[in-house]
């Protein structure tokens, strides 16, 4: 059954582009939900800072200013990283947020770290699919009750585009989370950055962490759990991820975690098909976008949200100077029905998310799009 996505351009004639959001949201049905007295999760994410890509915060105010006009309690929220960046603690998190004009003043509502400090608060939710029996949900964001994200669709290195189910799942991953998803096995520690602090032994609540005879730690395999407990409170990056899960099997586990983040909540999905950079917005720069800037997209469904999307971008004609065109001379200014996404990362299949996410019952890639002017 084709659910609905409702689509407005980025064409002004003299309106407000924040009131054509405002209109979007209203026209898909996102004030059906029942926000009164609801603690409402705002997944967005804040952008690694030196990235400028990442969402303006403007469109955060509309949404708040809404639900709490419907009685909601609204909170901008993300989780922290696995990556030793600007974002990988709940201090260094919320200064970065602030820096790219995530703040109370300018959104309207707070913005909270949702799985904590160090990473370490979640609750593991049931799901019993094939790669995860269990997802490591930030706290916040498991105990919220409505959510709603907001996406920025670009590509990705991994999993080739990056919208709401990468939003929903990987974003809402604890630390351990994290781990979970990128990695077919536990942490290593990188010896040479090894400092003795014996900050993941004291945290490894399994004992599995210990300092050998030149204070350097090790893991002894057969206790760790690989909760990623040790990567989270390590300030050296010494205990660090096996990056060894293939792409599919990423994209995969990522969708895994979306459906146990709004499964049996109401939700709600907005993707911003805008500055469609090559890569993820945790790094802290960004490429040249792929194609023009296209519009908002809304819907109830996030599988339908992003396979619309990924439409929009592939008839988009490739822009000049890009990560695409640069490795496909001859495509610019053309580029209609290509696949971008491929092209800029020729070793992912986007597709494999999306027909995951429908075959465990996260959405339907069938969808009806309704513009709106």
């Amino acid at each position: 059954m084709a659910s609905n996505v409702w689509f407005t351009n980025l064409r002004s004639s003299g309106r407000s582009l924040l009131d054509k959001f405002e209109n979007l949201c209203r026209a898909a049905g996102m004030m059906t939900l029942d926000f009164e007295k609801k603690l409402t999760a705002i997944k967005i994410h804040f952008g690694e800072p030196g990235n400028l890509a990442y969402i303006r915060p403007n469109y955060t105010r509309v949404l708040s200013k809404m639900i709490r006009a419907a009685g909601g309690l609204p909170f901008l929220t993300d989780c922290n990283t696995l990556y030793k960046g600007r974002r990988s603690n709940a201090v260094d998190h919320l200064e970065a947020a602030f820096e790219n004009g995530f703040n109370p003043m300018a959104t309207g509502c707070p913005v909270v770290i949702a799985d904590g400090l160090k990473g370490t608060e979640y609750r593991e939710i049931e799901i019993g699919l094939k790669y995860c029996k269990t997802a490591k949900i930030g706290a916040a964001i498991a105990n919220a009750d409505v959510i709603l994200s907001m996406n920025h669709f670009k590509g990705h290195e991994m999993t080739g585009f990056g919208g709401a189910l990468k939003n929903l799942g990987m974003g809402s991953g604890s630390v351990g989370g994290k781990l979970e998803m990128h990695s077919n096995s536990k942490p290593k520690i990188v010896r040479d950055n090894c400092t003795g602090c014996k900050k993941c032994v004291v945290n490894c609540a399994h004992g599995a962490v210990k300092l050998d005879g030149h204070r350097k730690a090790v893991i002894d395999y057969d206790i760790c759990v690989g909760c990623g407990q040790c990567i989270a409170v390590c300030r050296y990056n010494s205990a660090v991820v096996n990056w060894d899960a293939a792409g599919d099997d990423v994209s995969r586990k990522m969708t895994e975690y979306a459906f146990a983040v709004v499964g049996g909540k109401p939700s709600f999905h907005i993707n911003f098909i805008t500055d469609v950079s090559p890569d993820c917005d945790c790094w802290g720069s960004n490429d040249a976008p792929l194609v023009a800037n296209i519009g908002f997209l809304a819907s109830s469904d996030p599988v339908a949200l992003d396979q619309a999307s990924a439409d929009m971008v592939l008839a988009a004609p490739a822009l000049r100077g890009t990560a695409v065109t640069d490795k496909n001379p001859g495509m610019e200014g053309l580029g209609e029905g290509e696949d971008k996404f491929h092209h800029a990362h020729p070793q992912t299949d986007w597709r494999t998310q999306l027909e995951y996410a429908e075959e465990i019952g996260l959405g339907s890639r069938a969808y009806e799009l309704i513009s709106l002017e």
